[in-house]
């Protein structure tokens, strides 16, 4: 009953940070404010989180968001298939082009609403497909290492659901011109996908050593998803080079997140974790306690090691009080998710990237 209820208030108040044009980006303790605007990024995530809610309880209220994060998605997307990021109150996106990361998020979103194909209406999947095919020729271009993670894993659900590749008509169709036939090709989608992980294996090799098992010289933001990144690859590929880089650096970054008296501890923001040196301990960000969730429910799967779904609830239970601070980030009031722990306390402002992000771990620890 109490699940129940927790996804009522996370339903409502992701509706109220929502209005015909997206989902605002940040909040004034629980207000939206207007003044930050909107992002690409926010509204992506948005998608996966209204996603997983509507597979499970399929209301018209959580398919009309789906809609309007779908609708802010193509948007934001250029003629040349970028997509710019920042948009303000006055619905003017306020650069030419978004960061690579978001080019990565928003690809990552757009697989994962179609990877969840059965409970949508055609016409949305249909623009789904047609976002992705055309951010296809930029995504070999993206040099960041997160950035190209994203990826990846949205590109992976496209492979492993068949039936995403194709547009949705409601009649039998087959693929006749050399427009459609080139429409979302699975060969190059596979090959983009193995290209990318080589990469992502081979900074990894060449950066590793003295008990360091990771990409980079330092962890920072979003690093679990590096990790996920090559499961997904190496479940394609069946490359075992790409499943024992995934597992040695995941398990790297779980010795370093997870404290010795049994709670999730996500790097702080404030400073990061540079090598050889020590955690910064605040702030304890929402989004890396479900990224690293996600990551490890997929090591469970990949890796046939049941281990980390128990760091996956760790993950969970760090928004229910199982953290540094033994305080719950989730409003009792209005279901909302404060937006982390920084030295002083909880911070008292509940953003989208906040709700959202434990909106999808909700999801896929209690209903996926």
């Amino acid at each position: 009953m109490e699940v129940q209820t927790i996804l009522q208030f996370k339903s409502d108040y992701m509706r109220r940070l929502t209005d015909d044009t997206g989902i605002f980006q940040h909040t004034k303790f629980g207000v939206p404010d207007r003044s930050k605007g909107y992002t690409t990024d926010d509204n992506a995530r948005a998608l996966i989180a209204a996603v997983l809610l509507y597979s499970s309880k399929k209301d018209p209220v959580t398919l009309a968001l789906i809609h309007t994060y779908i609708s802010f998605i193509h948007h934001a997307q250029n003629t040349d298939g970028n997509f710019r990021n920042f948009m303000d109150y006055n619905r003017t996106f306020v650069e030419d082009s978004g960061s690579e990361d978001c080019q990565g998020r928003t690809v990552w979103a757009l697989g994962f609403a179609l990877a969840h194909s059965s409970s949508l209406p055609d016409n949305l999947l249909n623009t789904c497909r047609y976002l992705i095919n055309q951010a296809l020729p930029l995504i070999d271009t993206l040099g960041s290492p997160r950035s190209g993670a994203y990826a990846i894993i949205g590109l992976s659900y496209l492979i492993e659901t068949p039936r995403a590749l194709t547009y949705s008509f409601p009649y039998p169709h087959t693929p006749s011109t050399a427009e459609e036939k080139a429409f979302l090709p699975r060969a190059v989608i596979i090959d983009l996908i193995d290209k990318m992980a080589a990469r992502l294996h081979n900074q990894y090799t060449r950066n590793k050593g003295n008990g360091w098992n990771w990409f980079e010289d330092s962890l920072t933001y979003g690093n679990s998803m590096l990790p996920w990144a090559l499961l997904k690859a190496s479940h394609i590929s069946g490359k075992v080079s790409l499943k024992e880089t995934a597992k040695e650096s995941l398990d790297f970054l779980a010795s370093n997140t997870f404290s010795k008296e049994g709670y999730y501890k996500p790097i702080g923001s404030h400073g990061w974790l540079l090598r050889d040196e020590k955690a910064a301990p605040y702030d304890e960000q929402p989004i890396e306690a479900c990224e690293m969730l996600l990551a490890c429910k997929e090591a469970a799967i990949v890796l046939q090691d049941p281990a980390y779904l128990k760091y996956a609830a760790l993950c969970y239970e760090w928004y229910l009080g199982h953290n540094s601070l033994k305080i719950p980030l989730i409003d009792p009031q209005t279901g909302a998710c404060y937006d982390g722990i920084h030295e002083t306390g909880l911070n008292l402002n509940q953003g989208s990237e906040s709700i959202i992000s434990f909106s999808i771990a909700q999801s896929v620890m209690h209903h996926e």
